[in-house]
């Protein structure tokens, strides 16, 4: 009696996830490619800033310990 039951809200979910994938507007390749270069030039802005932080943060470090 319980397996019955199971199936019927296995299915009603995986129904839902179905009809849920057919709402969503995927980006076309031109769309993808921009967003993607967009993401990796800003990764590496922060990543440049991050190690420029890096670096002065540990010279100032070590010109206190220095004294």
């Amino acid at each position: 009696m319980g397996d019955s039951t199971e199936n019927k809200v296995k299915n009603g979910f995986f129904k839902g996830v179905k009809a849920e994938f057919k709402k969503i507007s995927w980006p076309d390749k031109q769309t993808t490619l921009k967003q993607s270069v967009v993401v990796v030039a800003i990764s590496v802005v922060v990543g440049l800033i991050i190690a420029v932080l890096d670096v002065a943060i540990q010279y100032g470090v070590n010109f206190l310990t220095s004294i």
